[in-house]
């Protein structure tokens, strides 16, 4: 028993650290924070539910805790999901289509990094290698603001 205490104790610490850095689905909220902390704007075009290079980017770098450390430093994470099967509330649907038009997203994923006021800073999506190489990549993008 208590062994099964102090793993159900870790597993909660762990999860609860993974989360620590959060991803927004509004830009309204992503913009507020971004020009409150200074940090440029994070913007993940996927389709969570179909698109196979969005999950690949999914496993591999964003849901690591490399990852996690790097973006509480230097970005603020808005995700703007185009699913298939899973319902969204018809706001989050609506802005995502605005945003898709306005920044003309022809693929997923596609990674914006903007700031606050919605200028583009650089523009990613995935590559191999891991969350190293995606953010030494993402630095050099968001390094020539």
């Amino acid at each position: 028993m208590k062994n099964f205490l102090r793993a159900t104790c870790l597993l909660l610490l762990c999860s609860g650290l993974a989360s620590a850095e959060t991803w927004l689905t509004s830009w309204d909220q992503a913009a507020a924070e971004s020009k409150k902390s200074g940090k440029p704007i994070l913007m993940d075009f996927t389709g969570s539910d179909w698109c196979i290079w969005c999950q690949r980017l999914k496993q591999e770098v964003f849901v690591t805790p490399e990852f996690a450390a790097w973006a509480s430093k230097h970005v603020v994470l808005l995700e703007l999901d185009y699913p298939q099967k899973t319902p969204q509330p018809e706001a989050i649907k609506k802005q995502n289509a605005q945003l898709a038009e306005k920044y003309n997203i022809e693929g997923y994923p596609t990674v914006l990094f903007v700031s606050a006021d919605g200028k583009v800073l650089g523009k990613s999506g995935y590559q191999k290698g891991g969350p190293a190489a995606w953010t030494g990549s993402a630095d050099k993008l968001i390094q020539k603001k």
